[in-house]
């Protein structure tokens, strides 16, 4: 059990990464918050958590309000006593996202609204909850475009990520002495309804592909085992990383035939 007696609180867990980190922090032994905007999806991960012998509870929340982020991680402490690992996994990706002259001030203010400021109220208020548990290990969801630039504008996202790594790095830092980690986990294009959403020809699917060494998208459940490796205690000396999982995208300068 890599979690055993440990609380876990997830963002954007009622789908995809969130989902899958949910069900394999259970079955390691976490007790997990389920935190999502949506209630019909955080519900049915509890669902499926406690269908496998895990202990889970649901709580709503907008990651870009406060007063909701306060809220999430006094769920934690309420329902399991404390809290040890923080998954700021919220995100969103905007259909109209593009680049500086095509993106409109509402889309880039939205991104920005879920992306970055969300993980900056669940590092606020969840960084209190990790001091009175004696510390723990915060997981930021960054990108693999914040170490690359998009094939495809997306500005307002790529953006929102690069910062999700470097505020992750300087908490990293701040926090170090206090037993507190953070990393940034930087996904590589993923089969995802958020991705597949774009890239909605086989054309356009071959031509991402083609920069991907491994030749193929990641799955979501690859993520959240990357996520569980870093809320566990086997990534103890571990803090500040931009940590890619990306089928080799970010390493590669042209790719094999």
């Amino acid at each position: 059990m890599r979690l055993k007696d440990k609380v876990a609180l997830i963002t954007g867990a009622g789908s995809g990464i969130g989902r899958q980190a949910a069900l394999l922090f259970a079955g390691e032994g976490a007790g997990v918050v389920v935190a999502d905007l949506a209630p019909q999806g955080g519900e049915e991960t509890v669902r499926l958590v406690r269908a496998g012998g895990g202990q889970a509870c649901f709580v709503r929340a907008d990651v870009g309000r406060a007063a909701d982020c306060a809220g999430m991680v006094e769920v934690a402490e309420r329902e399991f006593g404390k809290l040890d690992v923080l998954f700021n996994n919220a995100g969103i990706s905007h259909i109209d996202d593009g680049d500086a002259v095509s993106t409109e001030e509402e889309v880039w203010d939205l991104t920005m609204q879920v992306n970055l400021k969300g993980v900056f109220l669940g590092c606020k208020y969840g960084i209190p909850a990790l001091r009175r548990a004696g510390g723990g290990s915060i997981i930021n969801t960054s990108s693999f475009v914040a170490l690359l630039g998009a094939a495809t504008p997306q500005l307002a996202y790529t953006a929102s990520k690069g910062g999700v790594l470097a505020l992750t790095r300087e908490l990293a830092v701040v926090h170090a002495r206090e037993k507190i980690r953070l990393n940034a986990l930087c996904p590589g294009p993923l089969r995802t309804e958020l991705l597949m959403k774009y890239l909605d020809t086989e054309e356009k699917r071959q031509r991402r592909l083609v920069h991907i060494p491994m030749g193929r998208f990641g799955e979501t459940v690859e993520i959240a085992r990357a996520a569980l490796f870093l809320a566990s205690d086997e990534s103890s000396y571990l803090t500040g990383a931009a940590f890619t999982v990306d089928g080799g995208i970010t390493a590669a300068y042209v790719t094999p035939e």
